[in-house]
């Protein structure tokens, strides 16, 4: 596997000398050598006619694509690619817990098909450097090595990422850049440069015997963007006319109609709410990730003679690293420790911080509760949320939001200004995209079931046949070929759960129990028995949590201890000692009672213990 540049220049042919022998020979002789070479010739092209005919050119493979995350979900983002015995994946990322999802930390793509193919994939193959493209890396790596492609700024996070994992110096890194070529035998990758709100962001041109399969990555179409250049029309433009065989394009903004405006109006609203803030330190929370983000806001803060604060540990970590790369260009100077602001004129500070999307342990959030340790926030405060709420985040945020305002402060959150774009193309953007690559299949990725149902539809509005568009799940086996696309199969894929240190070791039970708890409560039965006499030795007796407050309910409680008493002498007096049958009559006739009474269902848990 070597990376090559996709546009070097072929060497030129070497012209032959003349044969200077022939020269000197006479005439006849030089005839009949003539004549010798003619019917050698004749009977070369003789032989390659037969051979040809007996040996036909093998016919080309089908191409496989099985998407392991990423279809009907936001985040973890996750796809194998095959043909014949070579694969490679296309991101692998996570996801963040959804509200059902109790004491969740994060959730991961399921590893077992990657085992399974583990022997013929040769590497990763990374678009961008967001958590739902990087984020289970680490964890996939633990298991299994694989070499990773990808931009430098990408390349840089991983690697950060890697080295909190204990993984530095384990995995081989190789970084790219857009044009370049990554071969994996019979299929080869190039990285195309593309737009989004983070640098280095490549879609991909994956070449097979068949045609390519362009797979956008994340994308939106910005003629101006901060950091980098103009998604590269141009190229995705040839491959089009080369002939896409699959398009796999970027779901999220299906929906939106238009085009998602450039990244430089958020920086036309800071300049103005900069001018707003007058007398009043300006806190700004964004995604950490977004460093044309962060860039435009130290433009502002620069220009508005101000101090720059970063606070929360991935936004620290994230300007780091793109400083240390010159991703970020800031006067020497202007950045002060987050534990000095208060040496500072508040009017003559700004604070950059997570906490954009209401996360309960970010910045802003305990900055809005009072509990972070170094910026206390007032009237004097001036904050800007430059973010929009995820799907299903909108409370979290409100609650943020509310919290601020009863403490004095001034905030602007997105409804209000143009203080956020996103990095995601639009209908009228996606539309460009097939229009230029031209492709005969079309598989839409990267949304929820209602996002790539409209990118469906948006192709076939352009005319594609309705045969040729597919939408689907994860798990799913991919089938192209030359002239058909297909289901062919499923494969073991859904989420891991990652709680504290334990990883898939949260379940369907243990999440119901964990529901279960969390909606009625919990009671704890216990008893000590004498297995010889047969006699109930101390208790029962009852602890109740979160269920009702026992000085509240004593005779509920009472009446409860009298029923698993009986329950338990019935079993004695019957020689009944096996303890599930015993813990199982007392879970029945408790809840029974309970439910009769309360019409709620805690969870029983009976403990029987002998003398």
């Amino acid at each position: 596997m070597a990376t090559e540049n996709k546009r070097q220049t072929q060497g030129k042919t070497g012209s032959r000398k003349p044969n200077t022998r022939t020269a000197k020979t006479p005439a006849k002789k030089q005839d009949e050598k003539n004549t010798a070479a003619r019917q050698t010739t004749r009977r070369y092209n003789n032989n390659n006619r037969t051979k040809s005919k007996k040996a036909p050119q093998k016919p080309a493979l089908p191409v496989h694509i099985t998407m392991l995350g990423g279809l009907n979900e936001i985040g973890k983002n996750m796809t194998l690619f095959e043909y014949g015995n070579d694969a490679f994946l296309i991101d692998c990322g996570m996801a963040f817990p959804d509200e059902d999802l109790l004491g969740v930390d994060i959730v991961l793509p399921d590893f077992t098909h990657v085992e399974k193919c583990r022997d013929r994939i040769r590497g990763i193959v990374i678009t961008h450097g967001h958590e739902d493209h990087i984020g289970a890396l680490p964890y996939l790596l633990k298991q299994m090595i694989f070499p990773i492609y990808a931009t430098k700024l990408t390349i840089a996070l991983i690697e950060s990422k890697l080295k909190e994992h204990g993984l530095s110096g384990k995995v081989p890194l190789h970084v790219v850049k857009p044009g370049d070529v990554v071969h994996f035998n019979a299929i080869s990758v190039e990285f195309i440069n593309v737009n989004h709100s983070i640098p280095d962001a490549v879609g991909l041109g994956i070449k097979t015997p068949l045609g390519y399969v362009v797979h956008t990555g994340d994308f939106k179409i910005d003629c101006t963007p901060i950091m980098g250049s103009m998604i590269d029309l141009p190229r995705l433009g040839e491959i089009g006319k080369e002939g896409v065989l699959a398009l796999m394009a970027d779901s999220t903004n299906a929906e939106r109609a238009g085009y998602t405006a450039s990244e430089r109006v958020v920086g036309e609203s800071f300049s103005n709410l900069f001018k707003k803030a007058e007398n009043k330190r300006i806190i700004i929370a964004t995604f950490s990730s977004n460093l044309p983000r962060i860039q435009q806001i130290i433009d502002a803060a620069v220009k508005d003679g101000r101090k720059v604060a970063i606070s929360g540990r991935s936004m620290v970590n994230n300007v780091n690293i793109a400083h240390e790369l010159n991703y970020l260009s800031m006067p020497e100077g202007l950045l002060v420790d987050i534990d000095m602001i208060h040496r500072y004129p508040k009017e003559k500070m700004t604070i950059i911080t997570t906490g954009s999307q209401g996360e309960p342990m970010s910045a802003l959030a305990r900055m809005a509760f009072s509990d972070h340790r170094q910026v206390d926030v007032g009237p004097d405060d001036y904050i800007i949320i430059s973010a929009t709420p995820i799907p299903g985040n909108e409370k979290t945020v409100g609650k943020v939001v509310n919290e601020l305002m009863k403490r004095g402060c001034d905030v602007v959150y997105e409804k209000m200004y143009d203080v956020h774009v996103s990095g995601h193309a639009c209908q009228e953007e996606l539309k460009i995209i097939q229009g230029i690559t031209k492709p005969k299949f079309f598989i839409p990725v990267h949304g929820e079931r209602k996002h790539l149902q409209k990118h469906a539809q948006l192709a076939k509005s352009m005319g594609m046949p309705a045969k040729n568009v597919l939408v689907t799940d994860i798990g799913k086996v991919i089938e192209l070929t030359a002239d058909k696309m297909s289901v062919v199969g499923s494969v073991p894929a859904g989420r891991v759960l990652v709680d504290g240190l334990g990883i898939g070791d949260v379940g369907s039970i243990v999440l119901r129990d964990r529901k279960h708890l969390a909606q009625d409560g919990l009671i704890v039965v216990v008893a000590i028995i004498d297995p010889v006499s047969g006699q109930i030795v101390s208790g029962p007796d009852m602890v109740s949590r979160g269920f009702v407050y026992v000085r509240e309910s004593e005779e509920l409680m009472d009446e409860a201890k009298a029923i698993a008493r009986r329950v338990l002498e019935e079993c004695c007096q019957r020689h009944s000692h096996d303890w599930s049958t015993m813990k199982s009559r007392v879970r029945d006739e408790l809840s029974r009672m309970l439910f009769q009474k309360t019409k709620r269902s805690p969870m029983i848990l009976p403990i029987i213990m002998e003398v």
